[in-house]
């Protein structure tokens, strides 16, 4: 393989962190309703080295009947990524885009397991598209900037 050929590579996929919280257990066990459920998904990506980046995927589940909570669970499933001779331009993409790809179907199996092992119905978290996400963001940043823009002159 060329030195200056680009590299992408998984180093590590790993659970960084994981809750789940059933604050009016074992009484709302005995509810016969089917909750209502929220998914909240959120990346966040940093450099840990020379060439090599973490990104965590953070799913966050919540089930409530009314105003009662009766699950919360919350995966951050990390990745240790390399990533070589990438043009800058193309860096932010492959870690917004191409990693939570790669970590979506392990926060996938994690938070359906914990659901799961808390006495519920699994939770099956329907595909994402990261693409279109980190585009809508692309997008916020560029009108909160083009006010400013216009301010300055």
């Amino acid at each position: 393989m060329e030195q200056n050929e680009p590299l992408f590579g998984i180093e590590k996929l790993y659970v960084k962190d994981i809750s789940v919280e059933v604050p009016n257990a074992p009484e709302i066990f005995l509810e016969r309703e089917a909750p209502e459920i929220q998914i909240q998904l959120s990346t966040n990506g940093r450099a840990i080295g020379e060439n090599v980046y973490e990104v965590v995927l953070t799913a966050t589940v919540t089930a409530k009947l009314g105003e009662k909570t009766v699950f919360l669970v919350e995966v951050g499933q990390g990745g240790v990524f390399r990533i070589q001779n990438v043009p800058q331009e193309q860096l932010e993409p492959l870690i917004a885009v191409a990693c939570p790809n790669i970590l979506f179907p392990y926060a996938r199996e994690v938070v359906s397991a914990a659901v799961s092992r808390a006495g519920f119905q699994p939770i099956l978290l329907q595909p994402v598209n990261f693409e279109a996400m980190y585009m809508q963001r692309v997008q916020e940043q560029q009108n909160q900037a083009a006010p400013a823009e216009a301010t300055l002159q």
